[in-house]
């Protein structure tokens, strides 16, 4: 057992959830799973800002080669633009339903 202690010493101590640890393991365990939404939500922000700039870069690459043109990239930018704030928006009231 003192061997297993040892190798502990060098690791970091668990935080608490970004509500607190509350009353209960019940509590605590729901504020974990709040932590866990949010984080989910943030990958699904980081998916769809990566998908707009991929679609935008796209265009741009079709720019050059006569498909599309420079209205068509800034629309693309324009809505893009859009519907990360929709996303973050709604996001953002789901989570505080929680």
């Amino acid at each position: 057992m003192l061997p297993a202690l040892s190798f502990a010493q060098g690791l970091p101590t668990l935080e608490n959830p970004s509500r607190g640890t509350g009353g209960g393991i019940m509590e605590t365990i729901r504020n974990y799973g709040y932590d866990i939404v949010l984080l989910v939500a943030l990958l699904v922000v980081a998916s769809m800002f990566i998908g707009v700039c991929y679609h935008a870069y796209g265009t741009y690459a079709e720019i050059h080669t006569g498909k599309k043109t420079w209205g068509q990239f800034g629309l693309t930018i324009a809505v893009g633009a859009v519907l990360l704030v929709i996303g973050i928006w709604l996001l953002t009231e789901a989570t505080t339903i929680l």
